[in-house]
C-alpha cells in the first residue's frame, strides 16, 4: 500500500515538475503579452474619465487583480475609489450578491459616484459597468493596440479579445476590508477545526470583493432592478487559505488536468470549481500532516471523487457562500459528460500512477 502511494506521489511530482511547470510557464508568459494591451487601454480610459484608475500592477511577477479563467480566458479586476458614503447590505434574498445604499440620502451629492445612484439609492453595478463598457470602446479605438484587440460584442459585461487568441474580461470593483459578508457568516463550522482561529481571523480581515458583472443568480433576470446588485468575490480570502503544505501543487496538478481533458463542450468545470473542492478537501482534512508532499495523491483522489459527486448531483456549493451553486445554469448534458470525463481520468490514476506520463 505503502509502495503504491509513494509510486503515486513520485508519478505527481513528476507531472508537477513536466506539465504543470509548462503550463504555468505559457500562461506566464501570456498573462505579460495580455497585461501590455489591458494596461494601455486603460490607460486610454483614465485620459478620458479619471474616476477609473487602472489598478493593474505587477508585484514580484504577479499581477495584482488577474484572475486566470483558462489558458486563454482571463479577468482583471478593477479596483474603484471611494466607498465610503455606501453600507454595504447583503439580507441572502440574491445568493452571491450585496448592494451598496447610500447611508444617508443627504451624502448623495459627496460621492465620487453621484451619477450611478439609482432614485432609491443603490449604488448599480450595472450603471456603472455601462459607462465604464462605453470608455472601453472608445479607449480600444485609440490605443497603441487596436489593430490586435477588439470589444466583444453581445455582452454587457466589458470583455476584450485580443489577438483573436485570448479573451480577456475587465470588472470594475470595489474592495471590502475590515467587515464580512452577512451571507458568509457560517463560516467557519463550529465542528470543523480547520483553519484555526488565528487564520480565520487573518482572513476575515482580509476581507472580499464586490465586483460588477453578471451575476450567477440573477440570469434570465437582468433587465430587473437587481441588476443593480454586486457580485461578492473572495479571491485573496481563499488564496490565503491554501498557502501552506502542498495544497498550492495539488491545485496546479488539478488546474493542470482541468485545462487537458475537462475542457469540455458546454465549459462545465472551470479552475473555481477545482479550488473550491480544494477548499472542502482541506477541511475534511483539517491536519497539516495530511497536507504533506507525501499525501498528494491522496488528497488529489479525494477531491477528484468529491468532484464526481457534485457533477452527479449538479451542484457545487461556493466554498463560503453555499446557498451559491456553482453549476447553475449548466447544462446537464455537460455536466453528466464531465462526470464521466472525470471517473475515467481518476481511475487512469487510481490504478496506474504511470498513466500519469500520458495525461
Amino acid at each position: 500500500m505503502i509502495a503504491t502511494q509513494a509510486k503515486l506521489v513520485y508519478q505527481l511530482n513528476k507531472y508537477y515538475n513536466e506539465r504543470c511547470q509548462t503550463r504555468k510557464a505559457a500562461i506566464a508568459k501570456t498573462i505579460r503579452e495580455v497585461c501590455k494591451v489591458v494596461s494601455d487601454v486603460l490607460k486610454e480610459v483614465e485620459v478620458q474619465e479619471p474616476r477609473f484608475i487602472s489598478s493593474l500592477s505587477e508585484i514580484e511577477a504577479r499581477y495584482e487583480g488577474m484572475e486566470v479563467i483558462a489558458p486563454n480566458e482571463f479577468e482583471v479586476v478593477l479596483y474603484l475609489n471611494q466607498m465610503g458614503v455606501f453600507n454595504f447590505v447583503d439580507d441572502g434574498s440574491l445568493p452571491g450578491c450585496a448592494v451598496l445604499k447610500l447611508s444617508d440620502g443627504r451624502k448623495r451629492s459627496m460621492s465620487l459616484w453621484v451619477e450611478f445612484i439609482t432614485a432609491s439609492g443603490y449604488l448599480s453595478a450595472r450603471k456603472i459597468r455601462s459607462r465604464f463598457q462605453t470608455l472601453v470602446a472608445q479607449a480600444v479605438d485609440k490605443c497603441s493596440y487596436r489593430d490586435v484587440v477588439k470589444m466583444v460584442a453581445d455582452t454587457s459585461e466589458v470583455k476584450l479579445r485580443i489577438r483573436e487568441r485570448y479573451v480577456v474580461q475587465i470588472t470594475p470593483a470595489f474592495k471590502c476590508t475590515g467587515i464580512w459578508p452577512r451571507s458568509a457568516a457560517q463560516w467557519p463550522m463550529p465542528h470543523i477545526p480547520w483553519p484555526g482561529p488565528n487564520r480565520v481571523a487573518e482572513v476575515k480581515a482580509e476581507g472580499f470583493n464586490l465586483l460588477s458583472k453578471e451575476c450567477y443568480s440573477l440570469t434570465g433576470k437582468q433587465s430587473s432592478a437587481e441588476s443593480d446588485a454586486w457580485v461578492l468575490q473572495f479571491s485573496e480570502a481563499e488564496n490565503r487559505l491554501l498557502m501552506a503544505g502542498c495544497r498550492k501543487k495539488c491545485l496546479s496538478v488539478l488546474k493542470t488536468l482541468r485545462d487537458r481533458h475537462l475542457e469540455l463542450p458546454g465549459q462545465p468545470l472551470n479552475n473555481y470549481h477545482m479550488k473550491t473542492l480544494l477548499l472542502y478537501e482541506c477541511e475534511k482534512h483539517p491536519r497539516e500532516t495530511d497536507w504533506d508532499e507525501s499525501c498528494l495523491g491522496d488528497r488529489l483522489n479525494g477531491i477528484l471523487l468529491q468532484l464526481i459527486s457534485c457533477l452527479q448531483c449538479r451542484r457545487c456549493p461556493h466554498y463560503f457562500l453555499p446557498n451559491l451553486d456553482l453549476f447553475q445554469g449548466k447544462p446537464h448534458s455537460a455536466l453528466e459528460a464531465a462526470a464521466k470525463q472525470t471517473w475515467r481520468l481518476a481511475r487512469e490514476i487510481l490504478t496506474n500512477a504511470k498513466s500519469l506520463d500520458k495525461l
